[in-house]
């Protein structure tokens, strides 16, 4: 077996960034600033930046790079993402997902007798996208940027150089996923560069600060052209790989305009595609309004957690037919959101039954490690960034001589119709392998505006299951008031079709309640999911917090 064959699971997350809509109206000023982050290193970073005078886009650019070297299971250059900004009364979507290799093709994946290969797609060297964020900052930074490019980039450098002190919980979360890779025999040199790495000891990356260096010194040119382009190639070809200098210099991250849709009172803003988890979002709290309108449920009773997971499965059987990159599939959006679609889709679901699975079809007629954070400048300005290399520690394998671990975003393309990925997800033709196509993602920074004012930013890792923890995180905050740290911490579920009657739920959902859903014929899958950074602007008083189960740091200033 070659170097980079091995199969076996793990996810990660990736970063929006929202284009320009018709917004014109001049946002409040507050009198704080709030970031909410996925690490100590990433939260004093952004802190600093915008204490120097920079916005929240500068203080997520800065970010950005920190968690490349401090949060290696899931910050990254070698992956992508999406970053959602609301700037000056204006919003702007920045799609910096990975994209296929050009010589990518639909059936890469699958065997001589049409079987998806297990684990192709999720471990070694052809599990990989053109990687994305480094062109997602630049042109963030070019769009909305103040700070100088150089200032932007240091921190992350003199982290990877000097290096950084390791909390036990990354340290203990590379020591399993080595055990991982030894008990499964798979073959990648990710050991090689982490096996060092341990808790409350500095841990230096020489490699990736001199790869930082030459994105520091030459922006989006140090990384997709000149010596990092040439040592990628190389390493492809000494490999197998199949990603070309070509295929980086043509990389282009783009800006689109978000998804926004009036609730509750509320202009959501949130996640247009290649992500699925925008339309999610707004198809959830939409058929929850609608049923709410005769059908009161409390907070986590048995009846909420059914009435969702309802609605889930109609919203994960549209997924899988109808959502994929629309620069190759034209995506249904308005018609997949619209309120009289709604109300059919939701007209036979029971408070006190099951739907059948099988019977849920898509509606028309003819993707768990990822980190997110959220940031508020005092000019009113925010940003909701996700990113990720997929599955934890992305594809394993780090680019020899860059010092850079990359993604393994190819398995969240469909490699075969009606072939589960690693989160159980479907997919279809409109999500099948292309070359240059952008694969659907499950990330879903959103926020939300009231007069044109921030109100909230939120988002999640946790590959599908960030949709779930996404629109309960609006839900808490707006239909039952909690604070951010309630909203961040009180137990989630989360339902996507298949398994068949699987729900996940947090450690910490009532008893009675697990008890009386059993009763109703599901099976209770307990397993923490996500790991949320949310920001709430009441009234002008701003509230963060990050999940206790992480290792994020929340602050307001």
């Amino acid at each position: 077996m070659g170097l980079f064959f091995s199969p076996t699971k793990l996810v990660i997350t990736s970063v929006l960034v929202f284009q320009f809509s018709a917004f014109h109206v001049a946002a409040k000023q507050v009198a704080q600033s709030a970031v909410a982050m996925p690490d100590s290193y990433s939260a004093d970073t952004a802190k600093n930046i915008l204490e120097l005078g920079g916005n929240a886009v500068d203080a997520a650019i800065a970010a950005q790079f920190v968690l490349a070297v401090t949060l290696p299971e899931a910050g990254n250059i070698g992956g992508g993402g999406f970053m959602l900004i609301q700037k000056d009364g204006k919003s702007d979507f920045i799609d910096y997902r990975e994209t296929a290799p050009s010589d990518a093709h639909r059936d890469m994946y699958l065997d001589e007798q049409g079987n998806v290969i297990p684990n192709r797609s999720i471990y070694g060297i052809h599990a990989s996208g053109v990687p994305g964020s480094v062109a997602g900052m630049w042109l963030a930074h070019k769009k909305h940027g103040t700070v100088e490019w150089k200032k932007l980039v240091q921190p992350a450098v003199t982290l990877a150089e000097q290096g950084f002190i390791v909390p036990p919980k990354l340290a203990q979360g590379v020591s399993n996923y080595i055990s991982y890779l030894n008990e499964q025999q798979i073959d990648v040199n990710f050991e090689k560069y982490f096996a060092g790495l341990k808790a409350n000891e500095k841990f230096a990356q020489p490699e990736l600060a001199k790869t930082l260096k030459r994105i520091r010194d030459d922006g989006q040119a140090g990384f997709y052209e000149g010596e990092t382009a040439n040592i990628i190639e190389k390493f492809m070809r000494k490999h197998g790989g199949i990603i070309t200098k070509a295929d980086l210099k043509n990389y282009t991250a783009k800006s689109r305009t978000p998804l926004k849709a009036s609730w509750n009172g509320y202009e959501v803003l949130t996640s247009p595609p290649p992500s699925s988890g925008g339309i999610a979002i707004l198809q959830w709290l939409k058929m929850y309004e609608l049923q709410k309108l005769n059908n009161e449920v409390a907070h986590n009773s048995s009846s909420y957690v059914h009435l969702l997971s309802e609605i889930g499965k109609r919203v994960f059987a549209d997924r899988a037919e109808y959502l994929g990159d629309p620069d190759f599939f034209d995506v249904p959006v308005n018609a997949l959101i619209n309120e009289l679609y709604l109300k059919k889709r939701m007209a036979d679901i029971s408070l006190t039954a099951i739907s059948t699975t099988e019977k849920i079809k898509p509606g028309l007629k003819e993707s768990e490690q990822t980190t997110h954070f959220s940031i508020v400048d005092k000019m009113g300005n925010a940003v909701a960034n996700t990113t990720t290399i997929n599955l934890g520690f992305g594809s394993g394998v780090v680019v020899e001589g860059a010092g850079f671990i990359l993604n393994d975003e190819m398995d969240d393309f469909s490699a075969k119709p009606g072939v589960m990925n690693a989160f159980g997800a479907l997919g279809g033709k409109a999500n099948e392998i292309q070359p240059h196509k952008r694969m659907l993602s499950s990330m879903t920074p959103t926020i939300l505006l009231k007069d044109n004012t921030v109100k909230m930013v939120t988002g999640s890792p946790g590959g599908t299951t960030i949709i779930s923890s996404v629109y309960q995180s609006i839900l808490n905050a707006i239909e039952f008031n909690m604070s951010a740290e309630q909203v961040v911490n009180v137990p989630r579920f989360h339902h996507q079709l298949w398994p068949k009657n699987v729900i996940r739920v947090h450690e910490g959902l009532n008893d009675a309640v697990k008890v009386e859903l059993q009763k109703m014929g599901y099976t209770i899958d307990e397993r923490h999911f996500g790991d949320m950074h949310v920001i709430i602007n009441r009234d002008g008083k701003l509230d963060a917090a990050s999940e206790n189960s992480g290792r994020g740091k929340s602050i307001v200033f």
